[in-house]
Order: structure tokens, then C-alpha cells, then sequence
């Protein structure tokens, strides 16, 4: 059985600034696209950013630098 607190949603959530992610500090993270609720990893070879939703089981899904502008412009 799965509690609540272990699935989380599926839609992204917009974070605030009275919310705290302690991975926006990171320099593998682009923070305009996290802030959107997506996970925002970047793989620093390619340039590409993961465009999953935050906190996601498995690997990342990353796209190129042009469609992670589109999904910071959400």
C-alpha cells in the first residue's frame, strides 16, 4: 500500500519563495525550470535539463537547451 506522502503529485507545483528546495543551489540545477515543480538537472557535459517533474523515480529525461527555455517560460 502506498501512503500519500510517498506518491507525490503528478502535476508540477510552482514553488514560492516561503518554499524551500535545498537543490535550487546547486550548480546542476537550473533553477528557472525548477521553480516550475520540474526536476531541472542538468548533465554538465551536453548542456541538456531533465524535464520530469521534481523529486521523480528513475532516471532523468533531458532535453536539449532550446525546449528547457520553453519549459522555464511555463
Amino acid at each position: 500500500m502506498t501512503s500519500p506522502e510517498h506518491d507525490p503529485p503528478s502535476g508540477p507545483k510552482i514553488h514560492e519563495q516561503s518554499q524551500f528546495r535545498p537543490d535550487l543551489s546547486s550548480l546542476h540545477v537550473r533553477e528557472d525550470v525548477a521553480v516550475t515543480g520540474l526536476c531541472g538537472n542538468v548533465h554538465l557535459p551536453t548542456g541538456r535539463t531533465c524535464d520530469l517533474r521534481e523529486r521523480h523515480k528513475g532516471s532523468c529525461h533531458f532535453v536539449g537547451p532550446e525546449d528547457a527555455e520553453n519549459l522555464a517560460a511555463r
